[in-house]
């Protein structure tokens, strides 16, 4: 099996599993975000890009959506290993779970993608109801270790622990693209 049928089928098994949890999903935004990236906590630095990162590195892509409202980069102050829920509250980025669910998965991040906003994918358009019915678009979790590449998360956001200088990246996948981060 190659690695891309592997990433797939890890990322289809996922997203299935993340779909079927998103059913109770209640709290939709009225309308979609216009404004930046959230402000950094005093948790965060203000750029992960600025230099290497000593704690965690947490990127958030809302890929093909281009919603700066969810975009972010940014260097959360950690000293040991400390679950991924932590380090995104730290980060000052606003995940909006599940009622079945609310602190694994992230249906939607800052406010992303509304309840009103128009997703496009190959079939058509669909709108993120945070339920069982939307197969063709998810929040995805990615985890990189301090010397390694990217990896599909294998546990959920309250049960991930992260290290210092791994980082964690929430990409925003329509159609299984992008299949991977960039960075």
């Amino acid at each position: 099996m190659t690695l891309t049928t592997m990433r797939t089928a890890a990322a289809s098994s996922f997203a299935a599993g993340v779909l079927l949890t998103l059913a109770a999903c209640s709290t939709p935004a009225a309308t979609q975000p216009s404004s930046s990236a959230p402000a950094s906590s005093a948790g965060a630095s203000a750029s992960a890009d600025a230099g290497p990162c000593k704690g965690v590195k947490v990127i958030v892509d809302s890929g093909s959506l281009d919603q700066a409202a969810a975009d972010t980069s940014v260097c959360v102050d950690a000293n040991g290993a400390t679950l991924a829920s932590d380090v995104l509250g730290k980060a000052g980025v606003k995940i909006e779970g599940t009622a079945k669910y609310p602190t694994s998965f992230a249906c939607r991040v800052n406010g992303v993608p509304a309840a009103d906003f128009d997703i496009k994918h190959k079939g058509g358009t669909t709108r993120e109801a945070c339920d069982d019915k939307n197969t063709v678009s998810y929040w995805a979790l990615w985890v990189k270790p301090a010397a390694g590449a990217w990896g599909y998360a294998q546990e959920g956001l309250d049960s991930l622990k992260l290290n210092p200088g791994e980082s964690l990246e929430l990409l925003y996948t329509v159609d299984n693209e992008p299949a991977a981060p960039s960075a």
